[in-house]
């Protein structure tokens, strides 16, 4: 008897039927497999959430623990820009 990849494991029954499918999923098994993934999504949007949070209040208590440096302020305002055509000169 020939046998071909798997056919070792799964072999025909004797009355001529079908052999044990190798794999197959129920529905019950493919409904949980639905769900675990919608519960591993939801976990990382809430995890992404959390974390956008936690940067922004980490971000305010630092601010408000560590003061901006004061401005300085310029000591005369600056010159108006007056625009000179350069002339070629000999020298």
């Amino acid at each position: 008897m020939a046998y071909t990849f798997g056919m070792g494991i799964a072999k025909a029954k004797p009355d001529g039927g079908k052999g044990m499918p190798l794999a197959q999923i129920t529905r019950p098994g493919l409904a949980a497999i639905a769900v675990s993934v919608a519960l591993l999504w939801g976990c990382l949007a809430g995890e992404h959430v959390l974390m956008r949070k936690a940067l922004g209040e980490r971000a305010r208590v630092l601010r408000r623990l560590v003061p901006a440096p004061p401005r300085t302020q310029p000591v005369a305002a600056p010159a108006p820009f007056v625009h000179r055509r350069l002339r070629p000169t000999e020298g």
